[in-house]
Parts: structure tokens; C-alpha cells; sequence
């Protein structure tokens, strides 16, 4: 049996298997089933915090960090590793108003999200990182953000290059869109977690 993500936290951090371009060069375009299958759909939310500012910067994947008690509700039901569904900001930033995003920011879209430990830059705590496949018109910390995780995508793996990360976190953009344009998965753009 596959150890959870809490589980691995309970101890210290496990390593991950070093990715291979043999890995890259026979990955599926689309993964999981044709709609999603138990422990599928996870809820998360929280309101998105400051990260280590890596993924825009150095890996043009910019990403939205959940607080760390938003994790236990999937980490304690999945493994580390990259997965896919949909997720919103919410408009308005928490306890601030002044500071709202423009309605197309503000509406459901597609994401991929690493849950696990981020071997290639040594991370000592696991962390939940969305990237929402948008072009935001401005940051969003401090807004609250709503998660349905629908399936998974690869395991965590380490790189022994940034380019070869990038190229995986390309991959996984795809799959995660393809995986989603599926009827048993586009449904949940209209989930009512969003609604509210």
C-alpha cells in the first residue's frame, strides 16, 4: 500500500525517485478514469498565503499556496505527487474589499497542484501548491480560493535539472486540460462550492 502524504510527513522527508526523460517520453496524454473515482472530488479552501515565490520566478508556473491546515483533508487520504482539477478566487480579498479581481479572474478554471515536498529545491514541510491555468491581472494573496481536486496525475519526483522540471510541469498542464475536457470531469466547472 502506498504511504499517504501524512503519513510521510510523520517522519523524515522521503526521497523521491530522480525523473528520467525515459519517464517524459511515455506519459499519457490523459489520465484517470472517465470521471472521478473515491478518494475524488477533494474539497479544499483557504486563503492563498505567500510561498517561496519559485514558481513564477524561476519556473514560469506561478502558484497559489493553501495554509497548511487546509492540507490534512487531502493529505490524509493521497500520496505526494501532482494532481488536477478546478479551482476560483474569490473577487474580493479577505477583509479588505479594496482589493478585488476583475470578473474574469474571479471565475472557475482549470488547475494542476503539487502536494508533497518539493525534493528538487529541499523543501523540510509538505506544502499544497495550485497553479490555476489563468493569466491573472494581479496577485491574489489573501483571497480566499476554492479546490476541487478531481484525479492524479504522476508521483513527486526529483530533477537534476530545472529544465527537466519545467518540462514535466508542461506536461503536466496538458494532461491535467485534456484529462479535464472529459464530460465526467467538465461537470464539476459548475460544482456548488463554486456557486457560493
Amino acid at each position: 500500500m502506498v504511504e499517504t502524504a501524512a503519513e510521510s510527513a510523520q517522519h523524515e522527508r522521503p526521497p523521491a525517485p530522480v525523473s528520467k526523460g525515459t519517464f517524459r517520453a511515455v506519459r499519457p496524454d490523459i489520465v484517470g478514469p472517465e470521471e472521478p473515482q473515491p478518494p475524488f472530488p477533494i474539497i479544499l479552501t483557504g486563503a492563498v498565503q505567500k510561498g517561496f515565490g519559485r514558481g513564477g520566478k524561476d519556473l514560469g508556473c506561478p502558484t497559489a499556496n493553501l495554509p497548511d491546515e487546509s492540507l490534512p483533508v487531502m493529505s490524509s487520504v493521497t500520496q505526494t505527487g501532482v494532481y488536477y482539477g478546478y479551482a476560483r478566487v474569490a473577487a474580493d480579498k479577505v477583509g479588505d474589499p479594496s482589493h478585488t479581481l476583475s470578473a474574469e479572474d474571479a471565475v472557475v478554471h482549470p488547475m494542476v497542484m503539487s502536494l508533497g515536498w518539493n525534493p528538487f529545491y529541499k523543501n523540510e514541510r509538505l506544502t499544497a501548491e495550485i497553479h490555476i491555468m489563468h493569466e491573472f491581472e494581479s496577485d491574489f494573496y489573501g483571497h480566499e480560493m476554492k479546490a476541487i481536486v478531481l484525479g492524479y496525475i504522476r508521483p513527486e519526483l526529483d530533477y537534476v535539472s530545472r529544465d527537466a522540471l519545467v518540462e514535466d510541469i508542461e506536461t503536466d498542464k496538458r494532461v491535467a486540460l485534456n484529462s479535464l475536457a472529459r464530460l465526467g470531469y467538465e461537470k464539476y466547472r459548475d460544482h456548488e462550492l463554486f456557486q457560493t
